[in-house]
């Protein structure tokens, strides 16, 4: 008997021992499932490597790694991303943005004359009081709901997969906002299955988040802060994390302050320049996206240089024949001093959250930046401040941490190696507190 049984387990060991050296030999299979993240302002698909158990953001066609959550309609199709913010400017009919806010939500008719106001695209309510915008494409009136215009995105995302991976693909885990409600998580899925993708697992933000700087796998971590500031909507979630299962314990947040209201503001300001200097307004649509586009840069190049100069060509400003070049030294001072009342506004749902739960802010364990916006100095000095000289984790990239989450989830249900614990999320239905103030 005891023969018998210690030729079975060698006979295993035998097994396990070949599985590994063909695992090692082999080369690494490819990703069979990809991870999501469809954002408000900037939409990535990221990819789970086996063996190495590397993360790889996938670049598009013009080698970005990050999209525009933009699609406009043309008379001659559809563009998607960057090409749709492009040509913004001059088709703010029918260039739609900001999409997700809508996505799997009812309105009355108050509350959408509320949001019409801030759009410059139209919008309609169907006989079930789902929001519909109402763009031109090909020349024909079109209605077009929420959930396509996610699908465009993800399919423009599922193209970009493709393409680096070089198979097909047609499953993924999806990121969503913790505050979703049953129906936004329906609609979001809908809008994948349109544009081909099967969802195989739908996760919260801030949990993907935490699984991409790994940290329910760390000693001593219960309490985390997840700080998400993105292009246009501020997202604080604290998150208790035990053993790999995550608990959203409060959540707080501006639905309208971003990197876009920073820009605005930027915006203005030289806007003021101009107008104090050439004694002209800005009237051109192509003159205010070119200074669109510059101001963008600007904030970025920002984040690692203490001045930049702003250079551009305006044909608002022509005197004759000749194009009038403005140009304007910035420094990252008067761009903080520009920002300083929305600066602050940042810490105001961090103090909610902790107010909510009667936790004291020292007894957070990490402090975890995500959206693009966290990458601005002065966000983080003053989250750290707040934190009494807390250091914020910032070893991944914030604007790539959800789609790195959502990615290495997909790798765990796609059985890729080296396996890890999957995140288990205990639903109890907390409610988002809004502060727009």
């Amino acid at each position: 008997m005891s023969s018998t049984l210690g030729l079975f387990l060698g006979g295993i060991f035998a097994l396990v021992v070949a599985g590994y050296i063909a695992q090692s030999r082999l080369p690494p299979p490819k990703p069979k499932i990809v991870g999501i993240d469809l954002g408000t302002t900037f939409s990535c698909v990221g990819a789970y490597q086996a063996v190495t158990g590397h993360v790889d953001i996938l670049f598009d066609k013009d080698g970005r790694k990050v999209i525009p959550s933009i699609v406009a309609f043309t008379k001659d199709g559809v563009l998607v991303g960057q090409k749709a913010l492009d040509q913004a400017e001059l088709n703010p009919l029918s260039t739609i943005y900001d999409a997700k806010r809508f996505i799997g939500k009812k309105f009355t008719n108050k509350e959408l004359e509320k949001m019409k106001n801030r759009y410059q695209f139209k919008i309609v309510l169907d006989e079930r009081k789902n929001p519909m915008f109402v763009v031109n494409l090909r020349g024909n009136q079109t209605l077009v709901s929420p959930s396509e215009i996610g699908s465009f995105v993800i399919k423009e995302l599922r193209r970009t997969a493709e393409t680096n991976l070089s198979t097909t693909v047609t499953k993924a885990v999806l990121s969503v906002p913790a505050e979703f409600d049953m129906e936004q998580r329906n609609a979001t899925i809908e809008a994948a299955k349109l544009a081909g993708i099967q969802v195989l697992r739908v996760i919260n933000e801030p949990t993907a988040a935490a699984l991409a700087y790994g940290l329910h796998k760390k000693e001593g971590v219960a309490y985390v802060m997840v700080v998400d500031l993105g292009g246009g909507t501020l997202d604080v979630s604290l998150l208790n994390i035990q053993g790999g299962m995550f608990v959203t314990m409060a959540m707080a947040g501006n639905n309208r302050l971003g990197g876009q209201d920073f820009n605005n503001r930027l915006m203005l300001y030289l806007e003021s320049v101009i107008s104090q200097r050439f004694k002209k307004e800005l009237t051109n649509a192509e003159d205010i996206q070119r200074l669109r586009q510059e101001v963008e840069t600007a904030k970025i190049n920002l984040t690692s240089k203490q001045n930049v100069v702003i250079k551009v060509q305006l044909t608002s400003l022509n005197e004759g024949k000749k194009l009038a070049l403005f140009q304007e030294t910035l420094t990252r001072d008067t761009f903080e001093k520009i920002n300083q009342d929305l600066f602050l506004k940042i810490l105001q749902p961090i103090k909610r959250v902790l107010k909510e739960v009667e936790l004291p802010k020292e007894d957070i364990d990490e402090i975890v930046l995500v959206g693009g916006s966290t990458r601005i100095p002065k966000v983080r000095q003053l989250i750290k401040e707040y934190f009494n000289g807390k250091e914020p984790n910032v070893s991944i990239d914030p604007e790539l941490a959800v789609a790195s989450g959502v990615a290495i989830q997909a790798g765990i249900i796609g059985g890729m190696w080296p396996l890890q614990v999957s995140a288990i999320e205990i639903s109890n239905n907390i409610r988002k507190i809004h502060i727009n103030h």
